[in-house]
């Protein structure tokens, strides 16, 4: 009789090691990579929706192994600058999948605002190639509802650096990249929240609360201030 306790199955992909030297830390690329590799696939949709097909029987049959991927596709997200182009287009395709799926979560999508890989430009790149997925998979109202839920609808804008934070530029990459709706849904949620602002707006000033408070809120939305005339 073999008393020798059965070993389960993980989870495992590329090595990392953190180096203080590098700002998130540095790929290891001395470690064993594995033949069943999302960055060893073919990059297009369909080899990334059979890989998540892969990745969900596989959780399903052992559930344990749910909070762990997680964590390595966190991970992963933090690491990005170490991988090429190609694969981190690969990974976002798997991710945006994965997230319409409901393998993975959009918490995870945290990592993205990291600042390195803001200024970078990576998360905007990265952003691109998932949200293409998670829509060609679930549709702009399943992912805009997920998304909602955990507050990132309203953070999309800060994928860009600082000096690039703005509706003009949002729009005009996203679309020109090819997701034309979700560049107006961000564009329309940005003017709802601008008519439930003026609403509050014109309830203080019913209100008769202080001027000053309402000049502030003119010039944050860049409302006109009233001149006299003469």
């Amino acid at each position: 009789m073999n008393n020798q306790k059965q070993q389960k199955p993980t989870l495992s992909g590329q090595g990392f090691k953190t180096r203080k030297r590098a700002l998130g830390g540095a790929l290891a690329y001395d470690s064993m990579r594995t033949d069943v590799c999302v960055f060893a696939t073919q990059e297009d949709l369909e080899t990334m929706q059979a890989l998540a097909q892969v990745f969900n029987k596989l959780i399903r049959c052992y559930k344990y192994l749910e909070k762990g991927f997680e964590d390595v596709v966190k991970k992963l997200l933090l690491f990005l600058k170490g991988f090429s182009e190609s694969e981190r287009n690969k990974l976002a395709m798997l991710t945006g999948v994965l997230l319409a799926k409901g393998t993975l979560k959009a918490p995870i999508l945290i990592g993205l605002y990291s600042e390195n890989l803001v200024k970078g430009g990576v998360s905007a790149a990265f952003a691109v190639e998932l949200f293409k997925s998670w829509i060609k998979e679930k549709g702009i109202n399943a992912m805009a509802a997920s998304l909602r839920k955990v507050s990132v609808d309203s953070r999309l804008i800060e994928l860009f650096p600082a000096n690039k934070q703005s509706m003009e530029h949002f729009m005009k990459y996203f679309t020109e990249a090819g997701l034309r709706e979700l560049s107006e849904y961000v564009r329309n949620q940005q003017t709802i929240g601008t008519r439930k602002e003026l609403q509050e707006l014109q309830e203080q000033m019913s209100r008769g609360d202080p001027f000053k408070d309402i000049i502030l809120i003119l010039l944050i939305f860049k409302v006109p201030l009233p001149v006299e005339t003469g």
